[in-house]
């Protein structure tokens, strides 16, 4: 099991170059219909597990990591399950005692992900990527925001001196900017959707608003030309992304036109950039709205492996078992 401050390197498999991070507790009950795809976390691991990844799993982040960013009435009111009704309402579910434990799950996965990259270059959180999260109150499916809890708490404990955040769903990294924007060293980037939720952006570092239907060529046009400067300007030791999916042009919440290969070409340009700039990087799931939820965790799961550069003939776009 992965503990906080101390990973056991030896317990991952030599055919990976990173770790990968999962829990059942990841996938908590919803009232019945809800429309936000939980399943989809049991969809992605099972992905993987059939491209031949296997996995570690996380503890429950502890309050003290959690108040690195979250206000302590909410913090307390998330781990004891009683939040606000009307916070409950912004998050879009109720706060039951199996989403809080989800939720610190979630961000156990990402801090364990993050320290193993530091070391191995690599990690992914089969979860995670809550970025709507601000320190007094959760909002758009996020309860806790485990990117800005994760960054703060690696760099108030001196594991790194500064990163980068880069965030890829199509929705703005919001909460992630509001939780940061006062902490040295911590560089947010967000490219979305600019017409789409949330409706009052907030200011990341860096921010890149696209017209609704960008497609492959100019959405990773934009993202070329803001790779290089971001490097620059944050000069990071980590760089953690946040994976969303949505910007696909069959995701149901997304306003954006990329196709299977353009996500493709999209991690494999952070790749690469990380990799040119001798940087680590973990990575979180992020949004993924897809009605077909099978098919939504083949899609998180090959932009996982691709951030991971790995590319088993399973995972490409178009292979008759995908």
């Amino acid at each position: 099991m992965c503990c906080f401050g101390h990973i056991d390197r030896g317990q991952f498999g030599p055919h990976l170059s990173g770790m990968f991070v999962f829990h059942p507790g990841y996938a908590a009950p919803l009232p019945e219909g809800h429309r936000f795809p939980m399943s989809k976390y049991e969809a992605t691991r099972d992905a993987l597990a059939a491209a031949g990844v296997s996995f570690a799993e996380p503890q429950e982040a502890p309050r003290e990591l959690i108040l690195g960013v979250h206000l302590p009435g909410y913090a307390d009111a998330v781990i004891e399950a009683r939040v606000d009704p009307a916070i409950e309402r912004r998050i879009g579910f109720p706060v039951t005692p199996a989403v809080a434990r989800r939720s610190r799950l979630s961000v156990g996965g990402s801090w364990a992900a993050a320290l193993h990259a530091l070391t191995h270059g690599f990690a992914a959180n089969v979860a995670g990527g809550s970025h709507h999260a601000m320190p007094d109150g959760g909002a758009g499916f996020c309860v806790l925001n485990d990117l800005a809890i994760v960054a703060a708490g690696l760099i108030d404990g001196g594991h790194v001196r500064r990163l980068l955040v880069i965030d890829l769903d199509v929705h703005q990294g919001d909460g992630t900017a509001e939780c940061l924007k006062a902490r040295t060293g911590a560089f947010t980037f967000s490219i979305h959707a600019e017409r789409n939720f949330p409706v009052r952006k907030a200011q990341s570092s860096r921010d890149v608003g696209l017209p609704d239907g960008t497609g492959d060529a100019d959405y990773l046009a934009a993202l070329s030309a803001e790779l290089p400067g971001l490097f620059r300007a944050a000069r990071p030791d980590l760089v953690m992304v946040q994976a969303g999916v949505d910007p696909h042009r069959d995701d149901r919440l997304g306003r954006l036109d990329l196709s299977d290969e353009g996500l493709i070409a999209r991690d494999t340009m952070v790749r690469v950039a990380c990799r040119a700039a001798g940087v680590p990087m973990m990575a979180t799931l992020g949004g993924g709205y897809d009605a077909d939820v099978q098919r939504l965790g083949r899609r998180h799961a090959r932009s996982l492996l691709t951030l991971a550069g790995l590319d088993p003939p399973a995972m490409r776009p178009g292979y008759e078992g995908w």
